[in-house]
């Protein structure tokens, strides 16, 4: 009898594993991690959400102010233009209805790219479906990307 306790205390001992402090993810290893609204500056904050406007706008005016070369990165400047945005305006007014604003929900950044991506809801009359706007700004303050989804509570790295 002794020697079956033994054996299954033994065996209690060895099946455990403990977790080691080293396996803890490293800082270098997080690919995307939310900041706090608090880790990023007011003025980033909201040069992300006046560039974010400036493209909705679009949908109640019908006019954008071309990004210059301190605001966005090339391909970001010759991908929103007021043609585009207008195309896309029409369909997302005749659902949403009149563009209100934009709320800032959470920010993330992406430490291989070294992006901050900051979501936004964007803000419409017609109550329908929630749209994010999604900004994303690259380490010289640029916009680097800029896109428009479906809300979702969970956040996807798309």
């Amino acid at each position: 009898m002794k020697k079956i306790i033994l054996i299954l205390v033994v065996a209690l001992f060895t099946s455990c594993k403990s977790k080691k402090v080293g396996d803890a993810p490293k800082p270098a290893e997080i690919k995307i991690a939310k900041l706090m609204l608090s880790d990023v500056s007011v003025s980033q904050k909201d040069k992300a959400y006046e560039l974010g406007k400036r493209v909705l706008m679009t949908c109640n005016t019908s006019k954008f102010k071309p990004f210059n070369e301190s605001e966005a990165i090339t391909s970001v400047i010759q991908n929103t233009t007021e043609e585009r945005l207008t195309k896309t305006c029409t369909k997302f007014r005749q659902y949403y209805g009149t563009f209100k604003d934009l709320q800032l929900v959470e920010i993330y950044k992406n430490y291989i790219d070294k992006i901050i991506i900051f979501r936004y809801k964007a803000l419409y009359t017609k109550k329908v479906a929630n749209k994010e706007l999604r900004v994303s700004m690259n380490e010289e303050n640029k916009v680097s990307a800029i896109k428009s989804l479906d809300w979702i509570d969970t956040f996807q790295n798309k």
